[in-house]
């Protein structure tokens, strides 16, 4: 089988994480029990995920010429993430600020900075897209960005994962070019009340169905309790790994990265759900976004063991 390739656009951060105990609540002041500075940034996380997963895997992103900068860029290379298509602009890079409590569930504020510039595709981004078999965008950088990405992967005839994280109108434009559409259920509600439809009963299953109606395929990710996949009027639920967890940081990023590796390489939409929910439930039992993303060997074990 083949490896295939793929290529994310995306945001590119620089993770400043405090641990808590508890996250505090508005006019509460905590202490922090330490700190750490990690790669992040869902376009990162995700082209990371992908390469790990054994993707050739570009990353088209946009960092400042910086310390912060060089670092993101040092952190994907050394991860196999082909990172010659990463702007290199005047803005400083982002950085994320990210609070983790002793559940390891998190709080995050973003800084966009440079992500901020990736407004649209260059003429060399569009030929990096137009040779990948699948082409993962999110929500973080400008709008514009995403549109001309997906436009020029289907003019391609490839692929196109939209991570619609995080949630925020979504142009129904963008979404009429997307295969496969990946969002939490506090997305899937935003996107389906900004659409003006509402799901059937409230339910996980009729936000599933709702979305399935707008793409030729959803999945819907629900931590603990799984995930749905709708196609048509099918809906499969995948349920989740039992772990332990020490910090969610970049779960969903691994999540659509290792997904998106999966179907370059063939798989059916199914089984590349199901490979993709043991790699973010490996990442959820370590520290991080990048450092927590797990090899292709390490979610294949735990598959075994299922």
């Amino acid at each position: 089988m083949s490896t295939g390739s793929v290529v994310v656009l995306g945001a590119a951060n620089v993770d400043l994480v405090l641990r808590v105990d508890a996250i505090p609540v508005p006019g509460e002041t905590v202490s922090a029990r330490g700190s750490e500075v990690h790669a992040g940034g869902k376009g990162l996380n995700q082209a990371v995920a992908a390469a790990r997963s054994g993707a050739r895997t570009r990353l088209l992103a946009a960092v400042g010429d910086d310390e912060h900068g060089r670092f993101l860029r040092a952190e994907a290379e050394e991860a196999g993430v082909d990172a010659r298509g990463v702007r290199v602009v005047a803005e400083r890079t982002g950085s994320a600020y990210v609070v983790v409590d002793s559940r390891g569930e998190n709080s995050i504020v973003i800084d966009g900075g440079a992500n901020s510039t990736l407004r649209g595709v260059s003429e060399l981004e569009r030929h990096a897209i137009a040779g990948a078999d699948v082409v993962a965008l999110q929500r973080e950088c400008p709008a514009g960005s995403a549109f001309d990405a997906a436009e020029a992967a289907r003019a391609a005839g490839r692929t196109v994962i939209l991570n619609a994280a995080p949630a925020q109108g979504l142009p129904e434009k963008l979404l009429a070019l997307v295969d496969v559409l990946i969002v939490n259920e506090g997305e899937a509600a935003t996107i389906l009340r900004d659409l003006g439809q509402a799901a059937a009963g409230g339910s996980i299953e009729g936000q599933v169905r709702a979305l399935a109606e707008r793409v030729p395929a959803v999945v819907v990710t629900r931590g603990a309790a799984g995930l749905m996949l709708g196609r048509g009027d099918e809906v499969i639920a995948v349920p989740a790994h039992r772990v332990e967890v020490v910090d969610t940081t970049g779960a969903g990023d691994t999540f659509c990265g290792a997904l998106a590796a999966e179907v370059a390489r063939g798989s059916a939409l199914e089984e590349a759900c199901r490979y993709a929910s043991a790699a973010a439930a490996l990442s959820v039992g370590r520290r991080g976004a990048v450092a927590s993303i797990p090899t292709r060997s390490q979610v294949e074990e735990l598959l075994a063991q299922s």
